[in-house]
């Protein structure tokens, strides 16, 4: 199998991932006969099955495929769908507390169940209604998530997957936590690689990754392969999500380039860049990043002194570093040919982007 080959195979498991969950989820809409209900089932299809790069699932699939497993297996696609709906619950509750209004270029679950509560023209506020709801639906897609994991065959003769799926979890709502904490008492480069590997790393390529493996019986060699360039490679994904965050083209983004700068979010960039800050740039940062009034106007001053400073280029020598030590701890390891040349295919793919 070539790499052209291998990216074909990635193609095809993407568009199987998204027939599962549109199975799985037009079932539930079809059994629903609540009117309210059946909305908001209606409105988590729309959110989960319009955009994304199926990244975790993709990172799955080719864990099993280096460590044996077969390309057509269907109960493997199945544990790959549950950990999009993990995603998707993560990415549901991350807006709300963000408070975010654009996710992948369209209205965030919160406040399109914010709009559709003004539109009935029901009692109460609507924006706390959107908020309410859309933290219930993030609950649902957990649930759901762990009943498509555990329903799969694999799974059930596999009691590493298990333990493996139940640390993606704790991962990312620990990650998150750390994430609130670093809002609250201003960002530092340790808290926030802390946070890189928590709330991104982990779940994002290393359990994903370990899980595959662990289903196709990996040994313990392989997983551990597969555990270092996890999390590299899921630290350089989010540096690389840190600096389009800050410097990103919204159309290309899908998210609103002001919300992560107005939160003052704990992002490696922003601590590198402080400390990299004459007294001047300092004073300028602690001014526009985190303040609730930044405008487009500011957003532009911001992206100027964090460039003065000289922060993207150690990030971008910190994407690069992790970027070649996760693809070095792949070779070597014992990993089926196919699979190999497509995790590197991804590795590339997971920094050198644009959204």
């Amino acid at each position: 199998m070539t790499i052209t080959d291998a990216l074909t195979e990635s193609a095809t498991v993407t568009a199987r991932v998204d027939r599962s969950l549109e199975v799985f989820l037009q079932r539930r809409i079809a059994d629903e006969t609540d009117p309210a209900a059946h909305q908001l089932l209606v409105v988590l299809r729309d959110f989960i099955l319009n955009g994304g790069k199926r990244v975790r699932p993709l990172f799955c699939y080719w864990g099993w495929r280096g460590a044996g497993g077969s390309a057509d297996d269907p109960d493997l696609i199945a544990v790959a769908a549950a950990l999009e709906l993990f995603h998707a619950a993560a990415l549901i509750h991350d807006d709300i507390i963000d408070d975010s209004d654009l996710r992948r270029g369209r209205p965030t679950v919160h406040l399109s169940l914010g709009k559709w509560h003004a539109e009935q023209d029901w009692q109460g506020e609507s924006q706390a209604f959107g908020h309410h709801g859309a933290l219930l639906a993030g609950d649902a897609c957990l649930v759901w998530s762990e009943e498509m994991f555990n329903d799969s065959p694999l799974v059930v003769r596999g009691e590493r997957a298990r333990r493996l799926f139940a640390r993606l979890r704790t991962s990312a709502l620990y990650g998150e936590f750390l994430d609130l904490v670093g809002e609250a008492r201003g960002g530092r480069l340790a808290d926030a690689l802390k946070i890189v590997r928590h709330k991104t790393a982990s779940y994002t390529i290393r359990y994903p990754l370990q899980i595959g493996g662990a289903l196709a019986g990996a040994d313990e060699a392989l997983l551990a392969a597969y555990d270092t360039f996890g999390l590299l490679l899921g630290e350089a994904f989010q540096l690389r999500d840190d600096v389009i965050g800050l410097f990103g083209a919204p159309e290309l983004t899908g998210k609103e380039p002001l919300d992560d700068a107005r939160k003052g979010k704990p992002t490696a960039l922003i601590a590198v860049a402080r400390k990299m800050a004459d007294p001047v740039q300092h004073a300028r940062l602690d001014l526009l990043y985190g303040s609730e009034r930044l405008g487009l106007d500011d957003l532009a001053e911001l992206r100027d002194v964090v460039r003065a400073t000289g922060a993207p280029t150690v990030i971008e020598r910190m994407i690069g570093e992790r970027h070649t030590g996760a693809v070095q701890a792949l070779r070597g390891a014992g990993i089926q040919p196919p699979a190999l040349a497509e995790l590197e295919s991804l590795a590339a793919a997971c920094v050198h982007r644009e959204r």
